[in-house]
């Protein structure tokens, strides 16, 4: 795992272009920013796990069986510099394995990495789980154990999959067979017959 400057002189040998910092925040981050410069008024939210967090994930099965899961995190604000959170760490904010399933998790990152929390969901289907308890036994363990809170997708080897979070929502969206299934709330899934395009 590269950071900091490895990562740049590993990006550059590669012939990765470099763009300009500023180009790289958004309007909502300078905001978001500024908001956090007034300390006294944010420091009990600055680690809120029921606020809003830009992490976007993805869990797949090929029709070779073949598992996937991507996790991607803007990170959080005012974070030390060289912070790696839990999006980047094996097991943590993502796993694989085509034996079993895939996971992709967001939430509090230490809390996440103190638990290996898609490693843990992953043992869990391994002892005869479904996705749906995997995912509720682990994401309590997490609460229970360290007090953090998250959000998870899981796909297993022959398909199943679930959203699931102990956070007060998360966005999801899935789809199986045609079906297309979302929501945001606990307990909410909507569905939609997806129609072929002609």
């Amino acid at each position: 795992m590269l950071t900091g400057m490895g990562a740049n002189q590993f990006a550059e040998k590669l012939g990765i272009p470099q763009v300009p910092v500023e180009e790289l925040v958004t309007d909502h981050a300078k905001a978001e920013w500024e908001q956090y410069r007034k300390y006294k008024q944010t420091v009990k939210s600055l680690f809120n796990t029921e606020l809003v967090h830009d992490t976007v994930g993805a869990v797949a099965i090929d029709c070779e069986g073949n598992m996937a899961c991507a996790t991607s995190t803007g990170g959080i604000t005012n974070k030390m510099v060289g912070r790696v959170g839990d999006t980047p760490v094996i097991g943590s904010g993502g796993y694989a394995d085509n034996l079993v399933g895939a996971v992709s998790a967001t939430g509090h990152g230490e809390s996440i990495m103190k638990v290996t929390l898609a490693r843990l969901i992953l043992f869990h289907m391994e002892q005869g789980k479904t996705p749906e308890e995997a995912a509720d036994s682990a994401l309590h363990y997490m609460e229970k154990r360290v007090h953090g809170r998250g959000g998870v997708i899981v796909v297993s080897k022959t398909g199943e999959w679930t959203a699931r979070f102990t956070t007060k929502r998360m966005v999801w969206a899935g789809i199986k067979e045609g079906m297309l299934m979302y929501g945001l709330n606990p307990g909410e899934t909507i569905q939609e017959i997806i129609k072929p395009s002609k």
